[in-house]
């Protein structure tokens, strides 16, 4: 019998996208789910999961995945004000913020995107920069969005990788060039996470986990875009879907 493929939590979004339809969508940008298909592993929703759901859901998982997003993490999650111009998720908020330390807790593998990063941060007690543009000695990170994608996604700094990192074996070296789509990021870093990836403005890019007892790591970059052309992007998955593959592993033993 062939080994089943190992079973990747991605949490939805959840959108308003027909007036006429309040009741809502649950929407998942097809990349992510395809990049953790490409991997070797299934991908799999829990639309109507919350947070009282996570201890249930988490022992059917062998990881998780928390994807990037048009929303951001409302500030009020880390003692500031939302914007006007945010576009918020309280269902998705409401569920990762617990999903995420749980997860760490039980060894499930985790890696936060871009979002996904952001969350990790408050999720574990850390806040964010809400306007990255209008910080002082900041650079602009957002995305061009009046390109097409392929430009919007293209590799558009370099980050600095903590020698001896997981980073620096993935890139090979302790540096890379990576894309950049985000306006908030990073100001202060969550308990028991190590910043280990650094844009040319100082800003926080790259996370561990210190202390658990899986793969936990967090970008603000997206690795998932073409991934299979960008070996750095492609050995960080790949980390990602052998600690799920392990984590499968475990599971079936103890059954």
């Amino acid at each position: 019998m062939a080994a089943q493929r190992p079973l990747v939590w991605l949490p939805a979004c959840h959108r308003n996208l027909d007036i006429d339809d309040p009741g809502g969508y649950t929407v998942l940008a097809d990349r992510y789910a395809q990049a953790v298909c490409k991997i070797g592993m299934q991908p799999v929703l829990y639309p109507m999961a919350g947070a009282g759901d996570v201890p249930e859901l988490l022992a059917l998982v062998d990881g998780v995945l928390l994807t990037g997003s048009p929303s951001n993490v409302d500030a009020t999650r880390y003692e500031a004000t939302a914007l006007e111009t945010d576009l918020l998720d309280p269902r998705r908020d409401a569920l990762t913020m617990a999903l995420v330390p749980a997860a760490i807790a039980t060894g499930v593998p985790v890696f936060g995107v871009c979002r996904g990063l952001q969350e990790m941060n408050v999720a574990l007690g850390g806040s964010l920069y809400q306007r990255l543009h209008t910080e002082e000695g900041m650079m602009d990170h957002r995305e061009p969005d009046d390109e097409p994608l392929e430009v919007q996604f293209a590799e558009r700094h370099d980050v600095e990788l903590l020698p001896g990192s997981a980073f620096a074996l993935w890139a090979g070296g302790t540096k890379a060039k990576v894309n950049s789509l985000h306006g908030q990021g990073i100001k202060r870093l969550g308990q028991n996470l190590v910043a280990e990836a650094f844009a040319p403005d100082g800003l926080i890019e790259g996370v561990r986990v210190d202390g658990s007892p899986a793969f936990a790591f967090g970008v603000q970059w997206h690795p998932e875009w073409h991934h299979e052309q960008n070996p750095f992007y492609h050995r960080t998955l790949e980390a990602f879907a052998q600690a799920c593959v392990e984590h499968r592993q475990r599971r079936e033993e103890a059954c």
